[in-house]
């Protein structure tokens, strides 16, 4: 036994256990005493610190040392999840954890020596690396490492290389056969599935799309409602496998939510059962590249780019990226809670968020996890994307032909939240100190592997005169633009250059207009719609249009260079060269095109309104503190970019979801969906839900709760979940509230055995919070928008949904306009049914799931009620109707609940 004690503390209580002793429960001080003293065995050291009010918690985390040990493999950070891992016996009690966490590490440690352990290779380097950084666990796990006969290569040397092949041909046009579909489906469903005939007809009219379109701009275009339990995605799998093997072309499936992106790669295993070596080839996941591990970044971190802490977590990440499947560190097989052990999110500085790419000048260019996607995709049957990449790869895309044809948007109900973030435009602070940042490069003492135009396009600046006077006309004009600490400036009233004007005067706008003071006291962000500013604000904006332009020429003069350069190719100009130059090219017309939108944003200051937008300037703010000052400009309708540049140039398209109609009609739906501006009407396509709602489930109404009173509101969270023994996800519109409900009652519940955890609460990812509440029946969740879509927790584990309220719309100036555009109060209600109908479909997920949905206000509307089933029964009862009613359906005995303790809720 490892000679050090474990710790371990919750809601419940807090157990400290000396190896070979008894744990003994400690005061929260003594705990923090042993801590900072001597080095602990914990599991999860940022929630246990959090618990004990130390942030500074650090020690033996055992999630630390699964993550050297076992990289990319799957593990729920809780006891229980790390037992059934381990496939040692889970503890009983929390007094019996820190224990548990002395036999776990014992079991890890030992499992170094065992022939099975797969991921020995880069161990013992790794291990080297760790000790010189002084990681805890180095010294206890380094010695039973065996030191390899011969060195062993560096994860840059290891990982394989991309090749080049021949660009694909165009897609053969063909219908595909019904009956070959129905067979393509049979064979995904298995041959023990149920007839679902649902599923079938679903199908049937998915494969239609996939003929060939019959006029230009009028793809086949299908909407597509399939409730849950129909099977819609082998539905739309079968024909869009068969015809990527016939015409020999490629299927884009398109999701809002990493959940369903993640799920959609498990579905596709049926496609090559038992081989996925083959299935990869056939089958590639694609994000946007802030998502994906930059190697170039990690060989800085690794380098001496990070120190302290941080530079653990790159050799832990570097272990990782030697065994990951993709590379992919947001949602695929990195460890979701990885990075919230170490505090700050170093991880972000290990992937490129800013477009910095220098592509084939990179060392690590042919092994780059980006760039094998990238080609994978080229060459794949079915990819799988999301929606933010579909609709910027079709507004950026340079190369016309290698766009997809055939396109599947599941989750179709967030097309117009996509588009809405995709075609939006914003001249704000933070915009635009990064593209100073990105023409300019590092700065004073600024660190990193961040470089300007003139070091990434060194060797064109030598080779023609005119590209090299267009880069340094570039950086003088960027010299202008707001740089390091322009928001103090802003703040104390002394901006410098033109752009930092421009956000003073944007900023004393829109405290000007903010209600009587009473709106800049509330600590939230503020804004005012872009209407009659003015003069200071007119003038600005007038002398920040000419720095822009001043910016916008010499950029624009330096992507014609880049094209020339490529059009007539020096002897120097091999192929890495031609594919730097190539991104470089691209990565200008994204920043040109940025300075275009702001231009004509600053040409509508003092000007007239453009209909089809809706501007307003704002302040950010996050708990009072400011951090960003900027112009805003959505599109009114921004399905219409998306309509014009995602599916008019499509062959066929279908659009699908659960909720697709968001319990209103098929206007709604078209309109979302873009459809409305095609010129022909889609097809359409309905499949009831084959459960049977009306025993399944409940919809109860509860009518004695004050709106505004939150210790009335705890305590119906806490009776809730009591009546169901957890199993229940809250759901908030308000942060604020939800912490205020949690800090209330998760004691409480942790002292009957009912774990809780939060959003915005617990230091951990969402993706982290739902595999733990997966995992645990008796675990409840709260949290936020998040959570309302896009999670899939089938069985016993999800059983109870409450909601806090009605989930009105937040009265923000965009939203004023397009409800003043699309019918008032009844495109709230459009809105309000589609959330409910969107939370709904959480609770019921398999045929045997029983549950209940619980909206804590009297205010509910009747005529929203049709966003449920039409069989779901819906009462309007009391809490204690309520309380009674979810213990009654669910098979628990009523707890007892005394008076005093519900009267002492608020003090809880």
């Amino acid at each position: 036994m490892l000679p050090v004690p474990a710790l371990h503390a919750s809601h419940a209580g807090i157990w400290l256990c000396e190896p070979g002793a008894a744990p003994v429960a400690i005061s929260r001080g003594e705990a923090v005493g042993r801590a900072a003293e001597t080095p602990v065995i914990l599991l999860n050291a940022p929630l246990i610190g959090q618990r004990l009010g130390y942030s500074d918690l650090s020690g033996l985390d055992l999630l630390e040392l699964w993550a050297f040990l076992f990289p990319a493999r799957f593990v729920v950070p809780t006891p229980k999840g790390l037992a059934e891992a381990l496939d040692v016996p889970v503890p009983a009690r929390e007094m019996d954890v820190p224990a548990f966490l002395h036999s776990a590490a014992q079991a890890m440690i030992a499992a170094t020596a065992r022939a099975d352990w797969t991921e020995r290779e880069g161990a013992w380097t790794a291990a080297q690396a760790l000790h010189r950084l002084r990681w805890p666990w180095a010294p206890l796990v380094g010695p039973h490492i065996a030191r390899p006969q011969q060195a062993e290569r560096w994860l840059f040397s290891r990982l394989p290389e991309w090749e080049e092949q021949a660009p694909r041909p165009s897609p053969r046009p063909l219908s595909l056969d019904p009956d070959a579909v129905q067979e393509r489906l049979a064979q995904l469903a298995g041959k023990q599935a149920e007839p679902r005939p649902g599923q079938r007809d679903y199908a049937e009219a998915a494969a239609r799309t996939f003929s060939p379109r019959m006029a230009r701009d009028r793809p086949n275009l299908l909407l597509a409602e399939a409730g849950t339990g129909i099977g819609k995605t082998l539905g739309y799998l079968a024909p869009a496998s068969l015809w990527a093997e016939q015409a020999g072309g490629t299927v884009w499936i398109s999701t809002f939510t990493k959940a369903l992106q993640r799920q959609l790669d498990k579905e596709t295993l049926r496609l090559a059962p038992g081989d996925e070596t083959h299935r990869r080839g056939r089958v590639v996941v694609r994000k946007g590249r802030e998502n994906y591990l930059c190697l170039l970044n990690l060989e800085d971190a690794l380098q001496g780019g990070f120190s302290g802490r941080a530079a653990i977590l790159a050799q832990l990440v570097a272990r990782w990226a030697g065994y990951s499947k993709d590379g992919d560190m947001v949602g695929g097989d990195l460890p979701g809670w990885l990075p919230t052990l170490f505090r700050r999110n170093g991880t972000t500085a290990l992937s490129d968020r800013r477009g910095e790419c220098i592509y084939a000048g990179c060392p690590h260019y042919r092994k780059c996890f980006i760039e094998h996607g990238v080609r994978a995709s080229a060459q794949a049957d079915i990819v799988v994307a999301n929606h933010a990449l579909m609709m910027v790869n079709a507004a950026r895309g340079r190369d016309a032909a290698a766009r997809p044809t055939r396109m599947i948007f599941d989750e179709g109900h967030h097309i117009f939240d996509a588009a809405d973030s995709t075609f939006a435009l914003a001249l704000s602070g933070q915009e635009s100190i990064e593209l100073r940042r990105w023409i300019i490069g590092p700065e004073g003492t600024a660190r990193g592997r961040r470089r300007g135009l003139a070091a990434r396009l060194s060797d064109l600046a030598s080779y023609d005169a005119e590209g090299a006077i267009a880069i340094e006309q570039a950086r003088a004009a960027a010299m202008a633009l707001p740089s390091d600490d322009w928001l103090k400036r802003v703040v104390a009233g002394e901006p410098y250059g033109p752009v930092e004007a421009l956000l003073a005067a944007v900023r004393g706008e829109v405290y000007a207009r903010s209600e009587d003071g009473r709106d800049a006291d509330a600590g939230y962000g503020l804004e005012t719609e872009l209407a009659d500013p003015d003069g200071a604000l007119v003038d600005a904006a007038m002398a920040a249009a000419a720095s822009l332009d001043a910016l916008l020429r010499p950029l624009n003069t330096l992507g014609k260079r880049l094209e020339a350069v490529i059009e007539d190719a020096p002897d120097w100009m091999d192929a890495p060269a031609r594919a730097r130059i190539e991104g470089a090219i691209a990565s200008l017309v994204w920043r040109a095109d940025l300075v275009s939108g702001w231009l004509a944003l600053l040409a509508r200051i003092g000007g007239p309104a453009d209909p089809d937008f809706v501007d307003w300037l704002a302040v950010d703010r996050f708990e009072g503190r400011e951090y960003d000052i900027g112009i805003h400009r959505h599109w009114l309708d921004p399905t219409r970019p998306f309509a014009e540049t995602v599916l008019k140039p499509a062959s066929g398209v279908i659009v699908t979801s659960a909720t697709l109609r968001g319990g209103g009609d098929w206007n709604s739906a078209q309109a979302r969906s873009g459809a409305l501006h095609m010129e022909q009407e889609p097809a359409r396509f309905e499949a009831p839900s084959p459960f049977d709602y009306g025993r399944q489930a409940q919809v109860l109404i509860v009518t004695d709760i004050k709106r505004g009173d939150v210790g009335a509101m705890a305590g119906a969270y806490a009776r809730l979940i009591e009546a169901a023994q957890g199993g229940t996800l809250g759901l908030f519109t308000a942060i604020r509230r939800l912490r205020a409900v949690h800090a209330r009652i998760a004691d409480r519940l942790a002292r009957a055995g009912l774990p809780l955890y939060a959003q915005h609460v617990d230091p951990m990812d969402t993706g982290t919070l739902v595999d733990i509440f997966r995992d645990d029946p008796r675990a409840s969740l709260l949290g936020t928008d998040a959570l309302r879509d896009g999670v899939d927790v089938p069985g016993h584990s999800l059983r109870l949904l409450v909601m806090e309220g009605v989930p009105w719309p937040k009265p923000t100036v965009l939203h004023a306009a397009r409800r003043l555009a699309h019918g008032g109060s009844r495109y709230d209600d459009e809105i309000i049914r589609a959330r409910l109908a969107q939370a709904f479909g959480r609770l019921i997920r398999r045929a045997d799931d029983i549950g209940t949905f619980v909206i804590l206000s009297a205010a509910m509307p009747s005529r929203l009620l049709s966003a449920f089933p039409p069989t779901v029964p819906i009462h309007r009862l009391t809490l204690d109707e309520a309380i009674l009613s979810v213990s009654e359906r669910l098979g628990f005995e009523m707890p007892l609940v005394h008076q005093a303790e519900e009267s002492g809720m608020s003090q809880l």
